[in-house]
């Protein structure tokens, strides 16, 4: 597999090590630079050029995108997806993911915990607003805020009205959340890769500090998650279009409640802390679906009399390419290569032979 890494840091924690997973698996690996992209637009041909010449072929991105560059990073992994290169994260998962209010807004239509959140513009409607979350003390959050910073605990009334005033007079947008004091000074990371849960840890504050934040001194300790938890997580993160994100939960008398999901999720605080290789998790996902990638086959399927018949694109990445069913090795891994049904019925299996 040839993995583009799509990071402007080369040297922090994160990059290295998805790099160095990477490289230990035998796969051709590089760090592009998000911002050294340029994105070129024409007839049924899109194409990307980097440092001012044209990219070369890649298997698979995975993006790391920062909140400051979101709007061309996202153009960026955008135009990947047009060229039929696969992303870890598409670009409206992580679109949907870095708005606060629009990831609350997605998950809210969904049967999956979330604190009771509300978002106002007048100044009349700031009193009422955090009566509808249950009074003080609640929490405040800038929209667009990461690792911790612009959230604000207003422990009464008049200084959460005070604070909120004094945020939108500097044009920020913000949420007004309901506190749960049952959860105050610790949440839950839960990593999910795909359609599970590789590593989680629940995050503690330190002193009189409510934002358990690893940047912020905040200590942490492996846990291992319930059922619940952990399809919370992967739930939220398949709505929101991730397939890897870090979930922040709280833990409420009610179960979980998601806080936060993140499309670039830090793994040092997470590694370190469990000791697991997460970086690892990412690489094998990502190669897995290189070989095998998800299909919406309803796009591809021919149905005529009562029989269908799909094609499925084999990445030239893959190994599989030139290769008979045969001399796949597919038989080995205990793969099925058709099935057919009656009904539902199955009437027959097959594997490589």
């Amino acid at each position: 597999m040839k993995l583009g890494i799509l990071s402007c840091s080369p040297n922090c924690y994160s990059t290295r090590r998805l790099r160095e997973a990477a490289t230990q698996r035998g796969h051709h690996v590089k760090v592009l630079n998000t911002l050294k992209f340029s994105i070129d637009l024409k007839q049924a041909e899109p194409d990307l050029f980097f440092c001012g010449l044209q990219l070369s072929d890649y298997d698979a991105v995975i993006p790391r995108i920062g909140a400051s560059i979101t709007y061309f990073g996202t153009a960026v992994v955008r135009q990947f997806e047009q060229m039929d290169v696969f992303s870890a994260n598409s670009s409206s998962g992580i679109t949907n993911s870095r708005d606060k209010l629009r990831s609350l807004q997605i998950l809210s239509r969904h049967a999956i915990g979330i604190p009771q959140t509300t978002f106002v513009s007048d100044k009349k409607d700031i009193l009422p607003a955090i009566e509808r979350v249950g009074g003080a003390p609640v929490v405040i959050k800038l929209i667009e805020g990461t690792q911790g910073i612009g959230v604000l605990l207003a422990e009464t009334v008049k200084s959460a009205e005070a604070i909120i005033e004094l945020l939108q007079s500097q044009k920020q947008s913000v949420l007004v959340q309901k506190f749960v004091a049952e959860s105050k000074g610790k949440d839950i990371r839960a990593f999910v890769v795909g359609d599970q849960v590789v590593g989680a840890m629940r995050r503690v504050a330190q002193g009189q500090e409510f934002r358990s934040n690893v940047h912020r001194g905040g200590r942490t300790e492996m846990v291992q998650l319930d059922d619940d938890y952990a399809e919370t997580a992967i739930r939220a993160a398949q709505i929101l279009g991730l397939r890897v994100a870090g979930v922040d939960m709280l833990e409420s008398h009610n179960g979980p409640q998601i806080m936060e999901v993140n499309s670039s999720p830090g793994l040092e605080g997470i590694e370190r802390c469990t000791q697991l290789d997460i970086a690892g998790s990412v690489i094998d996902y990502l190669a897995a679906q290189v070989d095998f990638p998800e299909l919406d086959l309803r796009q591809r399927l021919t149905v005529s009399r009562g029989y269908g018949v799909t094609e499925i694109h084999i990445p030239h990445g893959s190994g599989y390419v030139g290769k008979s069913i045969k001399d796949s090795c597919l038989r080995e891994r205990d793969l099925n290569v058709l099935t057919l049904y009656r009904g539902t019925t199955a009437t027959s299996s097959g594997t490589a032979g």
